[in-house]
């Protein structure tokens, strides 16, 4: 990570990696979620763990490497155009996700998928509470709700303990803070290996 290669030239005996995520951790509540905040905890930790030795010049380069991220062009995941052509016409489709709403806004502009969804949401965070109020707000039961996402966390286990089904489609690379050791353990759990698998599951012919 270009951030810990920056730091680790203060000499620093802190391992950087946990010092990063502890100052991800404490500030969460705070600044939620998302690049920008991720930003404001890489400086706040670069200053913490070299004493306020770092310089001015490394602070510079640290708010270039997150404007870097938050410009950085969308990839879509393999088959994700695929998917959503063959579930739009059958299924109102949503977007739930959470983070600093404008850098969502543009990933989804600069997806170019927005058409596929009947609704958009960014939410401040992914718990119980945050799933309730979004069904109420369109309306769904818990029973007629599928979600669909890679972190047990955050995507899978809160819609499980409300009543609803959900897919996880795991990811190679999964923030330390996303992962969990509770298996959901339901007859509503399924998981797949590819976003394709999503079709057969529910049955949607895949030509």
């Amino acid at each position: 990570m270009e951030f810990i290669r920056m730091i680790a030239q203060y000499g620093v005996d802190e391992d950087i990696a946990t010092a990063l995520f502890e100052t991800e951790m404490s500030n969460l509540d705070l600044y939620g979620y998302g690049i920008k905040a991720f930003m404001l905890s890489l400086v706040e930790c670069s200053i913490r763990i070299t004493g306020g030795a770092v310089t001015a010049a490394t602070i510079g380069k640290i708010i270039a490497l997150g404007k870097g991220i938050l410009q950085h062009p969308i990839e879509l995941l393999d088959d994700v155009k695929t998917v959503l052509e063959k579930l739009a016409p059958g299924y109102r489709l949503i977007v739930a996700t959470k983070g600093d709403l404008l850098d969502q806004q543009r990933k989804m502009t600069g997806s170019r998928i927005s058409s596929y969804f009947h609704h958009i949401e960014v939410m401040s965070d992914k718990k119980e509470h945050n799933y309730v109020q979004l069904l109420k707000h369109l309306d769904i039961k818990p029973g007629e709700f599928l979600m669909i996402g890679n972190s047990l966390r955050s995507d899978i286990i809160p819609p499980l303990r409300l009543g609803a089904c959900a897919i996880h489609v795991p990811y190679h690379t999964t923030w330390a803070h996303e992962e969990v050791d509770e298996n959901p353990g339901s007859d509503r759990f399924y998981r797949v290996h590819r976003l394709i698998e999503i079709l057969d599951l529910l049955q949607v012919p895949r030509n």
